[in-house]
């Protein structure tokens, strides 16, 4: 990957999740309206890559924090412990 391809992809790092999806599906739509240039195309296809990564990146982080509620034998919500994502 180039210097430039590189730099681009990493502002992708700054995203929050739905900014990285907003120009995600940006991406699909221009590509699926078939009137981005072939280089351009490319060019596009490769931050979509990049972009998908990123969400789902995030997606993971964001699974990984979530706590379940641990109930006691009564029912009763004893407090939390850490989402048991194996």
């Amino acid at each position: 990957m180039s210097a430039a391809k590189a730099d681009a992809h990493k502002d992708i790092e700054k995203l929050s999740f739905e900014e990285a999806l907003a120009q995600l599906e940006k991406i699909v739509g221009q590509l699926e309206s078939g009137n981005a240039a072939l280089e351009s195309s490319i060019e596009l296809y490769e931050r979509g890559t990049a972009l998908k990564a990123h969400c789902e990146a995030r997606l993971k982080a964001a699974e990984a924090r979530i706590e379940k509620i641990a109930l006691s034998s009564t029912g009763e919500p004893s407090g939390t412990e850490p989402l048991d994502v194996g």
